[in-house]
């Protein structure tokens, strides 16, 4: 566990952007072409210069506190994953994990990082595996279990043995997975705007290969992504706080290590469909708090669907009442004019609404 110094994020960079070319090279050398990524293919579909260009783990982007690392031995691998921890002036005693969704990082979480500090939480903020400033592996087995099992083995090394976890869009689905495999460490369960509330493929979302996820994701720009967050995350308004977050992932597209990125989110793409938690939502034991905007429409996908399919997808007034008849003990609260990301939508009711909670539930000790 260190702090990341500005010359071993250059390395990094250099290192990453070296291991990506090296990996297509030795892809087109074994003939395996579209089952990772290739120069060719990525030269191909590069991204006009409208913005800052980030290294393949986010070189370069500045988090609103220190990131530290953890380097461990994952599937023959030794990988990394950064992490903000934030101690209090004041501790109450308790550590709150925040997990970042699909589209996001831990650096998103800034201000609520702040606000749970204020409070007296010890706040540990990790990017996972495949995101952000963490490792970007060319082969990796990715699973919500074992993303789940390198966040236990982070908070192990640290010593925290009880935690309340707090698992937004993906990373609510990754909470869920969690609290699963490790109930007795999870003190609490919050659930912000949580994806995997459906099960896509079963409700008809056809499914794509990882080829076919990442010639998408190579396509990847900045107008993609606004345009995208606006529509499915904003219910059509927009605010310049969110554009940060828009270069934020934009800028790994421009930079050097661009193909490792797309590949990377392919797999983890894959994943997200792939593997439904919700219908093991019965067993969850601890305390659990919904959190959700009523105007969000996210589901993965959606735009592969047949009209009739699309249609019935992403209602999440419903989706976010049936989870909380489903998990035993459920609180939901509703935030009728706000989208995927009500913390960031509106922080100081978002926030409230949180802070309440956790004040009043007991925790699962």
């Amino acid at each position: 566990m260190t702090t990341l110094p500005m010359l071993s994020i250059r390395k990094l960079s250099t290192i990453a952007a070296c291991c990506a070319a090296a990996f297509a090279l030795v892809a087109c050398a074994a003939g395996s072409g579209a089952n990772a990524p290739s120069a060719a293919s990525a030269s191909a579909a590069s991204t006009p210069s409208d913005g800052p260009a980030y290294g393949p783990e986010l070189q370069g982007f500045e988090y609103p506190q220190p990131v530290h690392e953890f380097t461990f031995t994952s599937q023959g691998q030794t990988l990394h994953m950064a992490y903000m921890d934030v101690h209090p002036q004041k501790p109450n005693g308790r550590t709150a994990v925040l997990l970042h969704g699909k589209n996001f990082c831990a650096a998103t979480w800034g201000e609520t990082i702040t606000q749970l500090a204020d409070a007296g939480y010890r706040v540990i903020a990790p990017d996972q595996v495949g995101f952000c400033k963490s490792s970007k592996p060319a082969a990796y087995q990715f699973s919500f279990q074992q993303l789940a099992r390198n966040t236990h083995a982070l908070l192990a090394s640290l010593g925290v043995e009880h935690a309340t976890i707090i698992g937004h869009s993906t990373g609510g689905m990754l909470g869920v997975r969690y609290g699963l495999m490790y109930p007795r460490e999870t003190e609490q369960l919050v659930l912000v705007n949580p994806i995997g509330l459906e099960d896509w493929k079963a409700k008809g979302v056809p499914s794509i290969s990882v080829d076919d996820w990442y010639a998408r994701e190579l396509k990847t720009s900045a107008d993609g992504i606004r345009n995208y967050e606006q529509s499915t995350y904003y219910a059509g308004h927009w605010s310049e706080r969110y554009e940060p977050w828009v270069q934020m992932l934009a800028g790994m597209y421009r930079g050097p290590g661009k193909q490792q990125v797309a590949w990377d989110s392919a797999l983890l793409y894959d994943m997200i469909y792939t593997q439904p938690v919700v219908y093991e939502f019965g067993q969850l034991r601890m305390p659990t708090l919904l959190l959700i905007g009523q105007k969000d429409t996210t589901a993965i996908g959606k735009d592969l669907a047949p009209a009739e399919v699309r249609a019935k997808l992403g209602h999440y007034p419903e989706l976010g009442r049936a989870a909380a008849k489903a998990i035993p003990h459920a609180t939901l609260v509703e935030f009728p004019d706000l989208g995927h990301a009500p913390q960031m939508q509106d922080p100081q009711a978002f926030h409230k609404a949180l802070l309440d909670w956790l004040a009043e539930a007991p925790a699962n000790r």
